[in-house]
């Protein structure tokens, strides 16, 4: 089995991975199949593309920005494209066109978007489906899930995902917690440095350490912007941002700060910054972003006195996708498929094992740190009041991410095996997901969206 860093942590914007990177993705997809295969079919007739978002995506589109997604993916977007752009003004030139950019493809929102709610047989509960159009027959239609934290897969390879993970020709291709540790144990490598070898199988060290890197200072950029910026957040809720406030009453306070604390406001400030729309990085999702980070710069901020060497933070993010990975492989970090605890669960669980991993904990100890992360996690459910990134995800990542360091701290301090595996704790997980009703997946038809009563 082999999921990539750069797959666990992408960099792209906000609001969320699965509603709005997704979709902008498949989009974009939709588009250049359009205009590699069927270009010449099209001019000179009336030529438009028809959308139908399913499931949670009409369910909570609107507040998770589906809509404006998908107009940019099918105008030639990706979402690593918009990092210095001003997403504002590009919004407005496209919407000026009634056509697609660069095209004479007619595509109009207010008609050609579809929010079907209705559908309940869905192979995927992030689905969407686009059409193209030609002189009132369609010429060619394609559907896409999206599966979170930006993946996004064609209906027809929808079942063969997973498989096809499993098929690369890797050094350690562990499939579960339980290969891992073995295969650290006959190796006498850490979880870090198995990964990493997988990794140059596909890349020189320099280009992957690089491309660590730059997603490292994105995360930083983010965390630091957070910390800044005020006003209200986008949306009927009015949420006025928290983080800046909370950052300069820790700076200035008399006694020291608990960890506690710090992570809080570090979270908050990534989530913040998501629910505005703005930079991020996918870890392994939007909704669940801040987490990592949080426990990341708490660590090269106040935890090491010299700050984290490039080695380090290459130990901490290469421990955390591995542990990820073995979560999406075996799971979901989908809210839409299992719930929070599949996204801001696998967070926490992520960054215990970096945490734990860059104090010196042994593999096992790396191993017990996600589960103990995770396990406490179990059961959330994705809930979003009016399905904006708002509340209560803000506040999770601050939990997410405490939980992540306690984890850490009591896993590297416990003595022989624990008694509940990580394996076990993602296939609880897993179970728990599918049980669920489909109200508290990321709907926002139960739980505090339900409760929540706009006066």
């Amino acid at each position: 089995m082999f999921i990539a860093c750069s797959e666990m942590f992408k960099i792209g914007v906000g609001p969320s991975s699965s509603h709005t990177m997704g979709p902008m993705s498949a989009a974009h997809a939709f588009r250049s199949t359009v205009l590699a295969d069927h270009k010449p079919y099209l001019q000179p007739k009336e030529v438009y593309v028809r959308c139908t978002l399913f499931g949670s995506l009409a369910f909570t589109g609107k507040g998770h920005e589906t809509d404006q997604a998908v107009r940019l993916g099918l105008n030639g977007y990706l979402p690593h494209q918009l990092v210095d752009v001003d997403l504002r003004v590009l919004k407005c030139q496209i919407e000026a066109s009634e056509q697609l950019s660069g095209t004479e493809i007619y595509y109009d929102p207010a008609v050609h978007l579809i929010w079907n709610t209705d559908r309940s047989d869905l192979p995927h509960p992030n689905f969407l489906s686009f059409e193209l159009v030609v002189d009132d027959e369609v010429l060619l239609e394609q559907s896409y899930a999206s599966i979170g934290g930006g993946f996004t897969v064609v209906e027809q390879e929808l079942d063969q995902h997973v498989l096809s993970l499993s098929q690369v020709d890797i050094p350690f291709p562990f499939c579960n917690a339980q290969e891992m540790l073995s295969m650290s144990g006959d190796s006498a490598l850490s979880i870090a440095e198995m990964k990493l070898k997988n990794e140059l199988c596909f890349q020189e060290e320099a280009t992957f350490s690089e491309h660590v890197l730059t997603t490292w200072r994105v995360m930083q950029s983010c965390v630091e912007k957070g910390l800044q910026a005020e006003g209200e957040l986008p949306g009927v809720l009015r949420v006025q941002r928290r983080a800046a406030t909370l950052f300069q009453k820790l700076v200035k306070s008399p006694v020291n700060i608990e960890c506690h604390e710090w992570l809080s406001v570090y979270a908050i400030a990534v989530n913040e910054q998501n629910a505005a729309g703005e930079l991020i990085v996918t870890a392994p999702t939007n909704g669940a972003a801040g987490v990592v980070p949080a426990v990341l710069y708490y660590m090269d901020n106040h935890y090491f006195e010299h700050g984290l060497s490039d080695a380090q933070i290459l130990t901490f993010l290469l421990s955390a996708a591995a542990i990820g990975g073995l979560i999406k492989h075996n799971s979901s970090i989908s809210g839409a498929e299992v719930g929070c605890q599949g996204e801001v669960g696998a967070a926490s669980a992520m960054a215990a094992a970096g945490a734990c991993a860059l104090k010196g904990g042994t593999p096992e100890q790396v191993e017990h740190a996600a589960e103990i992360a995770l396990e406490h996690h179990l059961g959330m459910t994705c809930d979003p009041i009016q399905g904006l990134v708002q509340v209560p995800c803000i506040e999770r990542n601050a939990f997410g991410a405490v939980k992540a360091w306690l984890a850490s701290d009591l896993a590297r301090n416990a003595e022989g095996e624990h008694i509940m595996s990580l394996d076990r704790c993602i296939s609880a997980m897993h179970e728990t997901g599918l049980a669920m009703s489909d109200k508290y997946k990321e709907t926002s038809l139960g739980g505090l969206a339900a409760s929540w009563v706009e006066c």
